[in-house]
């Protein structure tokens, strides 16, 4: 009884536990990959020490023996654009691969703006997901994961996705747009990798190696390998507990969001809108905003769909006493459906629940807020009413260490698992995490191609990124601009060569971090792509590029590259967001003119002037500087400004 029970336990361990000497493969090695074209391409895996492996794909036999460390790799020899195919791979087991495609891959990083994924627009872009069915377009979404401690040999469980119209709604909006064009020009498979991460910085994208010799990121780094500094920053720190029954809209006889709830001493409020800006000054906590519209006859038993903007931060959504929908933090769109049967002809009542911890709390302007009901839509802009449920006390919370917020975080973990597998070339649109320390992000930038470059050991691999968009309140007057700033470390990245940046200083929102024209960007990227990487001379890969500044007399000459076809004023007006500044470095609005491919800018109240800014703002409403092919100026200042 006793050896049956032994088998027993080595049965079952033999199904947990990877057996000894089977050949394992990465994430990325699997059904439906895309392998890149026209180069060595790298395969890879794990065995038993010495084990040997064969793999055969496309009439060819590729042998070698694991190291001592049970490592092993090949590499194919160079292929034409085709498939599928299929591969396998033998050692004391055989794996098959199948549906494998040969063409172009891309390594697509970043932050928010380059994860966000088509079903975030959706409602933009109707007709590009019905008519997304590209078999030969494939993505592997890296699962996020952090660790500032050692680098991992793979990554989290996932799998190649083939495009179509439910699938593409998760792929990122961006590299698909990207994708597409590419696609669509050069009719060749492409494969997306998109390791990308919300809110994080450009230096966590970075090899410890890479970093070494930016000194205050190599001293937090080595602070890494202290065992007692990391035990005392991964501590963990109590949650702070929402306290609902400290929430009079939850706890009075009725609570507020209850359809027979008598609504007493509320407020009036104009959505949208911030309730600072309402005559709510300072207050974190909860607020409640109630609405009452008439629906007729028509609206009954059918479905419908509420669109309440963006709201900051939490939000708890009730309709007719119903709760239909509640999001956490301030950044996805509020689209919530109602099912058959909650709308009635008649009086029916939306209710909101906004919990906000920081900022300003309430309903963000100039997004969509409205009820649509079978083609119809109802306007939910206008009156509502609002009443204070909760104040929260002010807390100082000690900072949380964040691993994929730190030098090196994400690098460790959704970059070095990949630098086995071939690409053709690096996009990466990243840069708001950064836009308070902007003065050092070209630095940084450099140091990110440098690094990849390094790893990926493929020469000066083709690095292709996006320009910071318009963002915030517009500016009426020259002033300092952090993002500005940081535009301007990206125009500086230009200097490393086989790069190309595009302008997207026309794509952005006032109100949004994460404007919703991803095609604009993704298919810019795909121009300066064509360009840089395909070798397309013809094609202007961007809007006009400062190159350089003469002073002549009391005017400044600004030259450009990639000028196309001329420079323009884009709206027909007098060239705008130009300013100039004397010795003394403060700015006032400029005069310019275009001179064939130059620019003369001046200003009667700078007699001798040494500098120029154009569109040196976080959002500089009005640039208008593009060349003939429709493509906007990128942002630049001349000179040093110290």
């Amino acid at each position: 009884m006793r050896s049956v029970k032994l088998l027993l336990v080595a049965l079952f361990a033999c199904l947990i536990l990877p057996c000894y000497g089977i050949v394992r493969l990465p994430q990325l090695v699997a059904d439906g990959m895309v392998l890149q074209r026209d180069a060595k391409v790298k395969i890879w895996g794990w065995a038993d020490a010495s084990e040997k492996i064969t793999v055969n794909f496309q009439h060819k036999t590729y042998r070698t023996v694991t190291d001592e460390s049970g490592s092993w790799k090949i590499a194919l020899q160079p292929m034409k654009a085709g498939g599928p195919y299929t591969m396998e791979i033998t050692g004391n087991n055989r794996i098959t691969i199948r549906d494998i495609l040969i063409g172009d891959v891309w390594f697509c990083s970043g932050q928010s703006n380059m994860v966000l994924p088509m079903e975030r627009v959706k409602e933009k872009y109707p007709d590009e997901i019905a008519k997304a069915n590209y078999p030969q377009i494939r993505n592997f979404f890296v699962k996020t994961e952090s660790d500032v401690t050692r680098q991992h040999s793979d990554l989290l469980p996932g799998k190649w996705v083939k495009a179509d119209s439910v699938t593409v709604l998760g792929f990122g909006a961006t590299s698909w747009f990207f994708a597409k064009q590419l696609y669509q020009k050069y009719h060749v498979p492409i494969g997306i990798i998109n390791s990308s991460v919300g809110g994080t910085p450009i230096e966590a994208w970075i090899s410890s190696e890479g970093l070494k010799n930016i000194q205050s990121y190599h001293n937090r780094i080595a602070r890494f390998s202290n065992t007692a500094f990391m035990d005392s920053v991964l501590k963990k720190h109590p949650e702070p507990i929402e306290q609902l029954d400290a929430d009079k809209g939850l706890n009075e006889p009725k609570p507020w969001y209850d359809t027979t709830y008598q609504p007493h001493n509320w407020h009036r409020f104009w959505l949208p809108g911030y309730w600072a800006d309402q005559g709510v000054k300072g207050l974190n906590g909860v607020v409640w905003f109630r609405k009452e519209i008439t629906l007729p006859a028509s609206v009954q038993g059918k479905t419908a769909k509420l669109y309440l903007g963006r709201i900051v931060d939490a939000d708890q959504t009730y309709f007719n006493g119903k709760l239909v929908g509640n999001i956490t933090y301030q950044y996805p769109p509020r689209r919530y459906t109602l099912p058959a049967g909650l709308l009635k002809p008649g009086k029916n009542t939306v209710v909101v629940r906004i919990t906000n911890t920081s900022g300003k709390g309430g309903f963000v302007p100039d997004k969509r807020y409205y009820l649509a009901i079978a083609g119809d839509t109802i306007d939910l802009r206008g009156d509502w009413q609002y009443k204070v449920g909760q104040v929260f006390e002010p807390v100082r919370m000690k900072p949380e260490f964040s691993a994929q917020n730190e030098p090196t975080g994400l690098y460790n973990t959704m970059v070095a698992p990949v630098i086995n597998y071939t690409i053709k070339g690096m996009v990466w649109y990243q840069g708001e995490s950064n836009s308070s320390r902007a003065s050092e992000y070209g630095t940084l930038l450099k140091a990110l191609i440098a690094d990849w470059r390094n790893r990926w050991q493929q020469g000066n691999l083709p690095f292709i990124y996006a320009q910071l968009p318009n963002f915030n309140e517009v500016q009426y007057s020259p002033t300092e601009s952090d993002w500005a700033q940081l535009r301007a470390g990206q125009l500086e990245a230009l200097e490393v060569p086989n790069t190309g940046m595009a302008v997207t200083i026309d794509a952005g929102e006032w109100n949004d971090i994460h404007p919703l024209n991803k095609k604009k960007v993704g298919e810019r990227l795909a121009r300066v792509a064509e360009n840089v990487v395909y070798g397309k001379v013809n094609v202007v890969p961007s809007g006009p590029i400062y190159q350089s500044a003469k002073i002549e007399g009391n005017k400044i000459e600004i030259a450009f590259k990639n000028t196309g076809a001329g420079l323009i004023a884009e709206d027909g007006e007098e060239l705008s967001q130009f300013a100039i500044a004397g010795a003394d470095k403060k700015f006032v609005w400029a005069k310019a003119l275009i001179k064939g491919d130059k620019i003369l800018v001046w200003s009667d109240k700078i007699p001798a002037p040494l500098y120029v800014r154009y569109a040196w703002a976080d959002n500089p409403d009005g640039a208008n500087l593009y060349n003939k092919e429709g493509l906007p100026a990128s942002p630049f200042q001349t000179g040093k400004l110290q």
